[in-house]
C-alpha cells in the first residue's frame, strides 16, 4: 500500500510544529476554489478554524476566491467576506499587484494555489507578484504546494525578453513542469528577490506514477482552479487548447469540455485531422481525437453549429511521455493553413490588459509560433528544432529548484 498524499495545505493543518511560527503574526491567505483541505473544507475556512492563526486578509486571483468570474478580463472587486468579517483583496480588479495598504494588512502571506503546468494560467504570475512585493515591504510568503496536474513533461518555446505579460510572468516554456513551490524558489533565484519565503511541500507526491501523472486521481477529489478547468484531462490538454485563446477558433468556452476541444462553423474536421497526420503524424501520438458537434453557449460561435475535435487524454490509449499538447495544437494551425491559406486564423482583440500585440504572441510570449504557421515554407521540423532546444535548455534551469526528485 502506498503512503497517502497530502498537499502543503493538509500538511499545515494536521501539524501544530508548522503552525508555531506563525502565532502573534497577522496572517493573510491567497487562495481560489480549488484551495481545499481533504476533506474539501475551503481553505479560508481551515485556516479560520485553525488555533494559532489570526487571518487578518484574504486575496483573491484571477476568477476570485470563491471562483465566480467566467471568461477573461472579467474583474473581482474586494470586498468584506460575510462568513469571517475579514477583508478580501481581488488581484484582479483595480490593480494586480498588491498595493501598499493591502501589505500592510498582513505579515506572513500563505498561497495555496491550484495551478494546471502552464505558463499561461495566470495564478503564476500572480505569485510572480506578491513574491516581489513581499520583497519590497519585508513580509514573508508561505507557498502551500499542490500537485501539478500536467506532471513534470515540458515542452514549447520559451517566452523571449520583451514578452513579459499577465500571462508571461517570465522565461518559461508553455508547459514547465513545476509545482507553484518551484515556481516560487525558481522566481526568487532568478529577480534575485530578498524575500522570506517557506515552501510547505507535498507529502507523496508521484507524478510519473499512472494513471494521474500529477494529479492524485484515486485521492483527491478535482475542484475548477477556474471555471473553464473542470477535470484533469483538461489540464493536460491546456498547454495545446490555451493557445486556441489567440485564435477565432473556439476552445469549448460555453459547452461542457472547454479546452479539450476546438472548432469553427463550417470546419472540416476530417480533412483537418487527415492533414495534421499527413505532416507530423509523430505530433498526434499519446491521445485519440475525435471528430465532433458542439453548439457555444456563450463566448466565441455562441448559438452556431460548430465542427471540430475532441483531444481525449482520457483512457488506456493516453501516453503521459508522448502526448506533447503544444506541438499538436501548432499542427492544426498549420494543417487549417495549408487547407485554407486565407482562413482568418488570428484573432485581433485586446488580450488581458495588452493592446497592439497579437494574442496569439503574446500567448507564446513569441511571434515564431506564429511565424512558422504561416509561412509556406516552414516545415514541422523547423518549429521542433526551435522548441526542443527551448525545452532541453529548461530542463537544465529548473532542476536545481525540484523539490520531488
Amino acid at each position: 500500500m502506498s503512503m497517502a498524499f497530502a498537499a502543503g495545505l493538509d500538511r499545515l493543518l494536521a501539524d501544530p510544529g508548522l503552525v508555531r511560527p506563525l502565532a502573534g503574526r497577522r496572517v493573510a491567505l491567497l487562495a481560489h476554489p480549488a484551495s481545499v483541505a481533504r476533506d474539501l473544507t475551503h481553505a479560508f475556512d481551515a485556516l479560520a478554524a485553525l488555533a494559532g492563526v489570526e487571518l487578518s486578509a484574504a486575496f483573491g486571483p484571477q476568477h476570485g476566491l470563491r471562483g465566480d468570474k467566467q471568461d477573461n478580463m472579467v474583474e473581482s472587486p474586494d470586498y468584506i467576506d460575510p462568513v469571517h468579517g475579514i477583508p478580501v483583496f481581488s488581484l484582479y480588479g483595480e490593480v494586480r499587484r498588491p498595493d501598499a495598504a493591502m501589505m500592510d494588512s498582513f505579515d506572513v502571506l500563505l498561497v495555496d494555489l491550484q495551478d494546471l503546468g502552464c505558463r499561461v494560467y495566470t495564478f503564476i504570475t500572480t505569485l510572480r507578484y506578491v513574491l516581489e512585493e513581499a520583497a519590497r515591504h519585508g513580509k514573508s510568503v508561505w507557498v502551500l504546494d499542490r500537485p501539478n496536474p500536467a506532471g513534470r513533461p515540458v515542452e514549447g518555446l520559451l517566452l523571449r525578453e520583451g514578452w513579459e505579460s499577465f500571462v508571461g510572468a517570465g522565461p518559461l516554456p508553455m508547459r514547465h513542469g513545476l509545482t507553484l513551490g518551484e515556481l516560487a524558489r525558481w522566481f526568487i533565484a532568478t529577480l534575485k528577490l530578498d524575500v522570506d519565503c517557506r515552501i510547505i511541500a507535498m507529502e507523496n507526491w508521484r507524478p510519473e506514477e499512472a494513471p494521474g501523472h500529477g494529479w492524485p486521481l484515486a485521492e483527491r477529489s478535482w475542484v475548477n482552479p477556474s471555471p473553464n478547468a473542470p477535470n484533469v484531462f483538461m489540464a493536460r490538454a491546456y498547454a495545446g487548447t490555451v493557445m486556441l485563446e489567440g485564435t477565432t477558433l473556439s476552445e469549448g468556452r460555453g459547452v461542457t469540455r472547454p479546452l479539450e476541444l476546438f472548432g469553427a462553423p463550417g470546419l472540416e474536421a476530417r480533412a483537418l485531422i487527415a492533414e495534421m497526420r499527413a505532416l507530423a503524424p509523430a505530433w498526434l501520438a499519446g491521445c485519440r481525437l475525435r471528430e465532433c458537434w458542439f453548439e457555444p453557449t456563450f463566448h466565441k460561435h455562441a448559438g452556431q453549429l460548430c465542427a471540430g475535435i475532441q483531444i481525449h487524454t482520457d483512457a488506456g490509449h493516453y501516453d503521459h511521455t508522448a502526448f506533447r499538447p503544444w506541438r499538436l495544437m501548432a499542427l492544426a494551425f498549420k494543417a487549417l493553413r495549408r487547407l485554407d491559406p486565407a482562413y482568418p486564423l488570428w484573432r485581433d482583440f485586446p488580450y488581458e490588459y495588452e493592446h497592439g500585440r497579437l494574442a496569439i504572441d503574446l500567448i507564446n510570449g513569441t511571434p515564431l509560433l506564429r511565424e512558422w504557421v504561416d509561412d509556406p515554407a516552414a516545415a514541422p521540423d523547423d518549429l521542433d528544432a526551435l522548441a526542443a532546444a527551448d525545452e532541453a535548455a529548461w530542463r537544465e534551469t529548473r532542476r536545481p529548484f525540484l523539490l520531488y526528485p
